[in-house]
């Protein structure tokens, strides 16, 4: 699947909204900025050019949705985070450092070597069940 091209920092607060509604019943800008430490300013214009982009909806109350567009890429780097942070641990990196370097990888990799990557490790780990 081709994912459209957005910088990383949009990448990362697709995957926080999507890890939020995974974890509450409603998202809000609040809670971005809780999540990730950041000012509640830097959220506010990063939501208006998610929303201006289509990748999320915002109703009157606040409340954040990803849209199919922002949904699918946010689908994308969880699914890299998880698959990067996997290998790492499986390596023998602490859990920690996995989790740190597994943010900054899922950015730069090419989708060629992702889904070899992925391919890679789910043969993997189905040899060694």
């Amino acid at each position: 699947m081709t994912m459209p091209r957005i910088h990383e920092s949009a990448e990362n607060y697709l995957e926080t909204i999507y890890r939020l509604q995974k974890q509450l019943p409603q998202v809000r800008s609040i809670d971005i900025a809780n999540e990730l430490d950041y000012s509640k300013p830097s959220v506010s214009i990063a939501m208006k050019n998610l929303r201006k982009n289509g990748c999320i909806q915002m109703d009157n109350g606040g409340i954040i949705t990803l849209t199919e567009t922002g949904r699918k890429i946010a689908e994308n780097i969880y699914e890299r985070h998880d698959i990067f942070m996997r290998l790492l641990i499986e390596l023998g990196v602490s859990e920690k450092n996995a989790a740190e370097d597994a943010c900054r990888i899922e950015h730069v990799v090419s989708n060629e070597s992702f889904e070899a990557i992925k391919k890679h490790l789910l043969c993997h780990l189905c040899k060694s069940k």
